[in-house]
């Protein structure tokens, strides 16, 4: 795959009534009731380039979760943008959302011939699954290989077919605390659920063969597979986050594919010598390498 330059990744200006972004415009929160927190990319995205969120507060008393996705459809272009990702979103065509939830992210091929009841948004790409039940008849954490993926990573590196992404910054990371290297290990191994706080949730499409991709959604660094299927790449594909019910703020997380900065090697250096991440605070940093070395 032809290498892309790193960029820095936004949200649209267009997005849904009850969100707000910050003056950076890679936060997005919902300010009130659990709906119209659809956002977009800034700009369509790149075969092979994630964009990936990190959740940042929840919001109890709601029920469902984060959801992402791809449209084709130009955010300029909508009249209006619509209440929910699913179905609305879905309804207008081209486009193609998985609701993110505590269990069963993992896709599982249904039969080609088989058609879907509700039918919205397959839009010219089958549609393999969008994690909205959480079936108990579901199995999640076996790989396509028969392996449990639950494991610690190795891998600097997530391969999705020929696309190579650092698993640096995939994985959620908690707040430097008294259990924060329990609950690291946990986040590595995606234990935790993906709807926790911290967790990170990307979504991205890879070639397949002329003008057609797969759509792939990762969570802390573990592909989910492939979500939809021939997804027409003639028309810009478009990152879509409602940032819908029980998530209320989502922050977008940068992801350098070539050669790491300096700000990043500094943090990879400093990590490298000490037990955990807790223990930069006794280091003589500035308060600003010591932040970034803790919380990304």
């Amino acid at each position: 795959m032809e290498a892309f330059p790193d960029r820095f990744l936004e949200f649209h200006p267009i997005h849904g009534a009850n969100v707000r972004l910050d003056e950076t415009e890679t936060q997005a929160c919902r300010v009130e009731s659990f709906a119209n927190g659809v956002c977009f990319s800034k700009h369509p995205l790149k075969p092979g380039e994630i964009f990936l969120i990190e959740i940042e507060e929840k919001e109890l008393g709601w029920c469902g979760h984060l959801r992402v996705g791809l449209t084709a459809k130009d955010p300029m272009s909508l009249e209006v943008v619509p209440e929910y990702s699913i179905p609305d979103l879905i309804n207008l065509g081209d486009s193609w959302v998985f609701a993110i939830t505590r269990n069963h992210n993992k896709i599982v091929e249904e039969d080609p011939g088989v058609q879907e009841a509700d039918g919205g948004g397959l839009a010219g790409g089958r549609r393999l699954g969008r994690g909205e039940v959480e079936d108990s008849a579901q199995v999640q954490g076996i790989g396509d290989n028969g392996t449990n993926p639950n494991t610690l990573f190795i891998d600097d590196h997530l391969h999705i077919e020929n696309v190579r992404i650092p698993r640096d910054k995939l994985v959620g990371r908690s707040r430097p605390g008294r259990f924060s290297h329990i609950l690291d290990d946990l986040y590595k191994s995606n234990a935790l659920p993906p709807t926790a706080r911290r967790s990170r949730i990307g979504v991205m499409y890879v070639s397949r063969g002329r003008d057609l991709a797969d759509m792939h959604i990762v969570i802390n660094g573990e592909d989910m597979g492939a979500s939809a299927k021939g997804i027409s790449t003639l028309q810009p594909l478009y990152a879509v986050v409602d940032v819908f019910a029980a998530t209320k703020c989502v922050r977008i997380v940068q992801v350098e594919y070539g050669f790491s900065s300096l700000q990043t090697l500094c943090r990879k250096a400093v990590q490298k010598h000490i037990v955990h991440r807790t223990a930069i605070d006794w280091l003589a940093l500035p308060d600003a390498l010591k932040h970034y070395c803790k919380y990304e």
